[in-house]
C-alpha cells in the first residue's frame, strides 16, 4: 500500500506532473514544475527508492547523455473507473499510468435505478480485480461517469433527466462499503474531457467535448481545468433550444437539441420515413428487426439511401447549429465529438462542421478545428482513471501540504 502520509508535498506534486507527462525526463518535469534541475533531480530520486516512480527507456539524444523516461509506477496501486451510460455500463481496472489491466462492457439501463445498476457494478468491480490479481486494499482511487448533471463536491446527481431515481442518492457511501480507497463522481461527458485532456498532457488549454448518445452533453476544459459552473451543471447543452416548435423534450420543454437530434430522434426520423414511405431500405429494416438505430440509418445511408442520408445531415446540422452558438460564446480551440453518434461516419462530422461554420462569427472559427475524438469509446474509461488519480493526488497534496 502506498504510504501517502509520507509524501511531502513536493513529492505529490512531483506525482501529479509525472502523472500529466509521462514518458518525460528529468529536465522536463524541472520545467513542468518550475524549479531546478537538482531539485527534480532528488525528488524523482526519492520517488524511484520509495518504488512510486520508475524510469522506462531512454529518450532520444540532442547532444549529450540519453535522459531516462519517468513513469508512475505500479507498485502506487490500481484505478477503478466506471463509465455509465444511458443503455451500458462499462468498468475497468487501470494502472496508475492509464494502462488497461481488465475491462468488461454490457447493456444496462439507469432507469432501473441505483440499487439495480450500481449492485451489479460492485459485482464487476470485485471480478475484475480478482481477474487482475489485485485486492481492494491496492484501489487507491475510483472514478465513475454517469449521464446526467452531478455536485462534484458531494458526488450526487441533481435532477438527472434521464435517471430521475438517482436523484440525490450517494454513489460515494454505496461503493465506501466495499472499498477504503476515494470515490469521485462526475458527468460521463466530463469524464471523456478528461481524458482528451490526458491524452494531450495539457498541450489544448481550452477545448469541448461533446457526447452524442441517447443525450446530448458538453465537457469544458477551460485554462486546462475542466470547468463544472457553480453546482456542476456546465456544459448541459442538449437543452438548447433549436426549435420553438419542435419535440418535446423528456425535460418538459420544447425543441431541445437532444429531442430534436440525438440518437433516439434520429431512430424517431428513420421510422417515420419508413412508414411514410420514403426509404424502402430503412421500411424493410424496420420489419425485419422491428425498429430502426441509429447504426441502421448509418448502414442505410452508406448504401446510398437518400432518405437516411437526409436524417443524418439534418441531425449534424441541428448540432451544428447549436454548437455555433456555443463556440460564438466560448471561442475554443478545437471541438471533439464521441458518443455513440461517431459510428455514423463521415456524412455527421461534415454536417455539423458546415453548420458551425456557416453560423459562428469568422474570428471564432478562424482556427478552429472539428473532429471525432480519438480516444472514441475508450474515452469514458480513460476519463475514469483520469479522474481518479487526479483527484486522488490532489486529496493527498493538500493533506501532506
Amino acid at each position: 500500500m502506498t504510504r501517502w502520509d509520507d509524501l511531502s508535498s513536493d513529492e505529490t506534486a512531483m506525482l501529479q506532473t509525472v502523472f500529466w507527462s509521462a514518458g518525460a525526463s528529468r529536465l522536463a518535469l524541472a520545467d513542468r514544475m518550475a524549479c531546478s534541475k537538482s531539485k527534480a533531480n532528488s525528488l524523482v530520486a526519492s520517488l524511484i527508492d520509495q518504488g512510486l516512480l520508475k524510469e522506462t527507456g531512454l529518450q532520444g539524444s540532442t547532444g549529450g547523455r540519453r535522459p531516462e523516461t519517468v513513469h508512475l509506477s505500479e507498485r502506487l496501486g490500481v484505478l477503478i473507473g466506471a463509465d455509465l451510460g444511458a443503455t451500458s455500463l462499462e468498468v475497468a481496472i487501470l494502472r496508475p499510468d492509464m494502462g488497461l489491466l481488465a475491462r468488461h462492457a454490457e447493456t444496462a439501463d439507469v432507469r432501473a435505478g441505483p440499487g439495480v445498476v450500481l449492485a451489479r457494478v460492485r459485482v464487476l468491480m470485485r471480478e475484475l480485480l480478482t481477474r487482475c490479481g489485485a485486492t481492494d486494499k491496492q484501489v487507491i482511487g475510483i472514478g465513475l461517469g454517469v449521464p446526467g448533471p452531478v455536485d462534484f463536491e458531494s458526488g450526487q446527481l441533481v435532477n438527472p433527466p434521464l435517471m430521475p431515481d438517482w436523484d440525490s442518492f450517494s454513489i460515494r457511501d454505496y461503493l465506501r462499503e466495499d472499498y477504503a480507497a476515494p470515490v469521485f463522481v462526475d458527468n460521463d461527458v466530463n469524464l471523456m474531457a478528461l481524458g482528451e485532456l490526458w491524452r494531450l498532457q495539457r498541450s489544448l488549454q481550452n477545448f469541448l467535448v461533446v457526447k452524442v448518445g441517447t443525450g446530448i452533453g458538453c465537457g469544458i476544459v477551460c485554462h486546462g481545468e475542466i470547468y463544472r459552473g457553480a453546482n456542476g451543471s456546465a456544459g448541459d447543452v442538449g437543452h438548447i433550444c433549436v426549435d420553438t416548435e419542435g419535440q418535446r423534450c423528456h425535460c418538459g420543454n420544447l425543441g431541445c437539441v437532444e429531442a430534436m437530434a440525438a440518437g433516439p430522434a434520429i431512430s424517431r426520423m428513420a421510422t417515420l420515413a419508413a412508414n411514410g414511405g420514403q426509404s424502402a431500405v430503412l421500411a424493410a429494416c424496420l420489419r425485419t428487426n422491428g425498429a430502426i438505430t441509429p447504426e441502421d440509418v448509418a448502414q442505410a445511408g452508406r448504401n446510398g439511401d437518400a432518405a437516411a442520408n437526409g436524417i443524418i445531415q439534418r441531425s449534424g446540422s441541428l448540432i451544428g447549429q447549436m454548437l455555433a452558438s456555443v463556440v460564438n460564446f466560448f471561442n475554443p480551440s478545437h471541438v471533439f465529438i464521441g458518443g455513440g453518434i461517431t459510428r455514423i461516419g463521415p456524412l455527421f462530422l461534415s454536417s455539423v462542421r458546415q453548420s458551425v461554420y456557416q453560423r459562428s462569427l469568422a474570428l471564432s472559427t478562424r482556427h478552429l478545428e472539428i473532429q471525432y475524438t480519438p480516444l472514441a469509446a475508450q474515452g469514458g474509461l480513460v476519463g475514469a482513471g483520469v479522474l481518479a488519480m487526479q483527484e486522488t493526488l490532489r486529496r493527498r497534496g493538500r493533506v501532506t501540504a
